[in-house]
């Protein structure tokens, strides 16, 4: 298990395009996948419904953590993802 905390580079947060990119990535990479926004509740990063309603906006840092598979490999993925201004 790794994980990381992260600063959300999205001007706008973690709305739904920039939160599709994520979920997306995080259910393909075929690990289990949290996300929790600094004094929240740990999310199944895989589900767009949980992340979008953490309310994350730019700014925020998350906490992601990355259990089984390739784990290194996805948690540095994500957090590219979640740290890039898709909102450009």
């Amino acid at each position: 298990m790794v994980e990381r905390t992260v600063r959300i580079g999205s001007t706008h947060g973690l709305h739904a395009r920039p939160a599709k990119l994520f979920t997306q990535a995080a259910a393909a990479s075929g690990s289990s996948v949290t996300i929790q926004k600094t004094g929240g509740s740990p999310v199944n990063a895989a589900s767009i419904l949980a992340v979008i309603a953490q309310g994350i906006d730019h700014g925020d840092e998350v906490t992601i953590v990355v259990d089984g598979g390739d784990e290194q490999s996805t948690l540095d993925q994500l957090v590219e993802l979640l740290s890039t201004d898709h909102d450009e």
